[in-house]
């Protein structure tokens, strides 16, 4: 039987669990233990730590997997390129991996190609006035190396700075963090596969948030409502930021800011599916495109299949942060419950907590019907 390993085992990633068991896999899942969704479906479990590669990857040296693969995570993007790099299956490079995430690592790299980055600095230590000379404000202050919105700030002051910066290096595995110039426009990402070098974009969602101060993201839609005359500069603009990160393999999610007037500006770019559902639920909805297939074929050495699986139609994802959203999923499941396709477990609201994505207390996920 083909063997695949999958890096991670949130409710997300069970998404790609269950994928690769349908296609005829025995999936070897390595997670933490806790909130590991996935345990009960993965064929064979191990409750290692994504962030323990060596242990991971000696562990793979036995069960000699046909591929190496995670959806969701920034984290496990290096531990899944460390792995597979080492067993001589297709993947990105481990070293490329680094760049990919490390927001200032990236800003320093699109900068090198010649691609248009906002004003930067990498701090983990206080910093003087000075330091910022030359800097526009409304700033962003984020760690360099987390996701999901954790300890992401938006600044109008020198003195919120100081605060700020010390939560994102607080929550920072390389107690980092990076200050950058505030982007204008809406937000945008790009879904896109890539095989041997050769990128296909998938579909753009539309993205919303809370705003500020945070930056939670509460929606996404597919398909978005870019504008037709300006889907060719984007598409131009993201492959060529792909291969500055040499991204040559697999799932890739680009997060990018659209102005009024077409301006593309990169926010930063995941190698890997678009996490909250975007990419293993979101993109086969709104176009018929298997996404979850084309990641357990390409790391398995495979082209991907471009066949729609399903008829396309308009898909949307939203969050639960309150009570008030609590109340929009009821109304939409008296006045039209065909339009659901899926809920998830949804805890129990506790008003004013939620500061980042992972303290979200569920989501559903609604078509047009």
């Amino acid at each position: 039987m083909k063997k695949i390993v999958i890096i991670g085992a949130n409710d997300f990633q069970n998404r790609l669990i269950l994928k690769a068991k349908d296609m005829g896999f025995e999936t070897h899942v390595f997670a933490w233990e806790d909130g590991a969704v996935g345990k009960e479906t993965a064929d064979c479990f191990y409750p290692v730590s994504i962030l323990e590669k060596e242990e991971i990857l000696a562990k793979c040296r036995q069960i000699k997997p046909d591929g190496v693969c995670s959806i969701a995570s920034d984290l496990a993007v290096l531990t899944v390129n460390y792995v597979a790099e080492a067993l001589g299956l297709m993947c990105n490079s481990y070293a490329g991996s680094l760049f990919c995430t490390n927001k200032y690592e990236m800003r320093k790299t699109f900068d090198a190609f010649g691609i248009d980055v906002p004003k930067y600095k990498k701090v983990s230590a206080p910093l003087r006035r000075d330091e910022l000379d030359g800097m526009e404000y409304p700033l962003i202050v984020k760690p360099t190396d987390r996701s999901g919105s954790r300890s992401v700030t938006k600044v109008f002051r020198f003195e919120d700075i100081a605060p700020a910066a010390q939560s994102a290096v607080d929550s920072s595995f390389e107690k980092a963090c990076i200050i950058e110039e505030y982007i204008n426009g809406d937000e945008y990402s790009c879904e896109c596969v890539s095989y041997q070098g050769s990128h296909h974009l998938l579909a753009f969602t539309k993205k919303f948030t809370t705003g500020s101060p945070n930056y939670i993201e509460t929606r996404h839609i597919q398909p978005s409502d870019i504008p037709a005359e300006y889907q060719e500069n984007v598409k131009g603009l993201i492959f060529k930021a792909l291969d500055a990160l040499a991204i040559k393999n697999g799932a890739s999610h680009s997060e990018f800011k659209l102005g009024e007037d077409g301006k593309v500006r990169i926010i930063e770019i995941g190698a890997r599916m678009g996490g909250d559902c975007i990419g293993s639920d979101l993109v086969r909805l709104s176009t018929g495109y298997d996404f979850l297939r084309m990641v357990v074929d390409v790391a398995c050495g495979n082209a991907p299949d471009f066949t729609p699986v399903c008829e396309a139609k308009r898909a949307e994802i939203r969050f639960i942060l309150s009570e008030d959203d609590l109340k929009e999923l009821e109304k939409i499941k008296s006045k039209s419950p065909n339009s659901i396709y899926r809920i998830s477990g949804i805890d129990p609201i506790s008003p004013g907590t939620v500061s980042d994505s992972s303290m979200r207390f569920g989501y559903y996920i609604i078509t047009d019907t």
